[in-house]
């Protein structure tokens, strides 16, 4: 059996591979990438293709692959076209199970995100492909990924008010990728919502960092033009800032909430604690 993955180069990709490893032997595995001199280090099987590959491209990094894990693309707005083509190169390259990387509640969820990722689960389901579709919540990463800014500024900033977030991080949500792609037929036909198991808000992950750090560290939610600007100025492109400033306002409402604990049932444990990838982001600042 072999399992590809697109953007295996990427921060997900890369942890479904470690995990992957663990489950299947390693010559079973095909890292689909962009830049494949990048990608020495995988200890895989490497192939140039990314999703705007031109067809035959596509269609032979794909041949002989089982099981294909998508990873959605990161373009706004070019994602469904981008999906489409690698969606039409696995069916003609006879891929027999395909898994997706989709958003939570994409079905009904009020993020702006949310249409390109149910569009393309629709296509899936339209493929005539074997499937899995993991609707994987936010990276507890979004929010610790860089906490230097707030130690140094005694704040954390945004705009999610007292809006509970089931944060999980990026391991988790690719440990419970590789558990399915190491055995497809067992998740056919299934979606999963998967989110942590807590729900912190804003104000705890502030506490949280406070009591590791020592310092007072408090979080202030601002109106979302106000982040979106202290963003702008930090040097994010001007999409991202608004995106992100507006995915933080949505958070507000409660859409990042989920407790069904799917993810954890699926992983076979809890899901990471808040102290604990609280205290891996402070070990890179």
């Amino acid at each position: 059996m072999t399992i590809a993955i697109t953007a295996a180069n990427g921060q997900l990709g890369r942890l479904v591979i470690q995990h992957l490893t663990k489950r299947v032997a390693a010559n079973n595995i095909r890292a689909l990438v962009r830049s494949p001199e990048k990608a020495s280090d995988l200890g895989v099987a490497v192939k140039a293709a990314d999703y705007s590959s031109d067809a035959a491209t596509l269609q032979l990094a794909l041949t002989g692959v089982d099981t294909l894990l998508l990873i959605s693309g990161n373009e706004l707005g070019q994602r469904v076209a981008q999906h489409r083509n690698v969606i039409e190169a696995a069916k003609l390259a006879g891929v027999r199970h395909l898994v997706y990387t989709s958003l939570l509640h994409a079905d009904r969820s009020s993020l702006n995100l949310a249409p390109e990722h149910f569009e393309t689960e629709q296509l899936i389901k339209a493929s005539g492909l074997s499937y899995t579709i993991l609707r994987n919540g936010w990276y507890a990463e979004n929010y610790t990924g860089n906490l230097a800014p707030a130690i140094a500024h005694g704040a954390l900033v945004g705009s999610a008010a007292d809006g509970k977030m089931s944060l999980a991080t990026r391991g988790d949500y690719a440990e419970a990728a590789a558990i399915v792609l190491a055995n497809p037929a067992t998740h056919a036909g299934l979606s999963y919502e998967l989110a942590g198991d807590s729900a912190p808000t804003m104000s705890d992950l502030a506490q949280e960092i406070s009591a590791q750090t020592g310092k007072t560290i408090p979080y202030h939610s601002l109106p979302e033009h106000e982040f979106a600007a202290i963003l702008l100025q930090a040097g994010l492109p001007e999409v991202w800032a608004n995106g992100i400033a507006g995915w933080d306002v949505e958070a507000a409402k409660g859409v990042l909430f989920d407790d069904s604990k799917q993810l954890s049932a699926l992983l076979g444990r809890p899901t990471t604690p808040i102290s604990d990838y609280v205290r891996a982001a402070l070990a890179a600042v």
